[in-house]
């Protein structure tokens, strides 16, 4: 019984001098661990909305617009997208960069209401058929520098899904924005829309 208590102290009192020697090589070492430091500062908080409100706030000030954060926005930041407002979709789309295919719209609804009205020069990219749209689509998203991702608006999420499975494609996700007004809250804002294919030049009449 003697012995094994013995063996006890013994082992405790090596265990005690490693750890003391171990504090002490740390302390010495120019490379030692600060121990009150916390090594992993996401653990205490998820940073996934964090990144996009700081990327939608870039995108406001280089717009020199502001938005209010709503429903939307926040449903946006949880899954990791950028949200664009109305004003700076119509500043894109006068950009100049517009043209030089800079700036990129994209549509993500059916070929039905794709050819009933889209924001002229759109192009199409209907998630569900992403094999149909892909080849066309993903070469002029690479090549731009601003990308905006629009549906219906209101409580459609075509936009967001499709957004989603241009990012997963490779296309970097700090070009990329959501519109979330749609094409419902464009046509409301007077702005022109085009029928037909991309580029037809038919255009609705708009209202004053």
């Amino acid at each position: 019984m003697r012995m094994a208590k013995t063996v006890v102290v013994e082992a405790l009192a090596v265990a005690a001098l490693g750890v003391a020697f171990a504090l002490a090589a740390n302390a010495l070492s120019p490379r030692g661990l600060q121990l009150n430091r916390n090594y992993f500062p996401q653990a205490a908080g998820s940073s996934l909305a964090a990144t996009p409100a700081t990327n939608s706030t870039v995108m406001t000030a280089a717009t020199g617009a502001t938005h209010t954060p709503s429903a939307a926005a926040q449903r946006l930041q949880q899954r990791g997208l950028q949200l664009v407002t109305s004003n700076q979709v119509a500043e894109l789309f006068r950009d100049p960069r517009y043209e030089q295919g800079l700036v990129v719209f994209i549509d993500a609804r059916d070929d039905q209401h794709y050819t009933a009205g889209h924001i002229p020069g759109a192009w199409q990219f209907y998630h569900y058929r992403a094999d149909d749209y892909l080849p066309a689509v993903l070469p002029a998203c690479m090549a731009a520098l601003q990308i905006v991702v629009y549906c219906a608006g209101g409580e459609c999420e075509d936009s967001e899904f499709a957004t989603i499975m241009l990012r997963d494609a490779g296309v970097p996700r700090e070009t990329l924005f959501v519109y979330v007004g749609g094409i419902t809250e464009w046509k409301a804002n007077g702005l022109p829309v085009e029928t037909g294919p991309r580029r037809s030049g038919q255009l609705l009449p708009t209202t004053p």
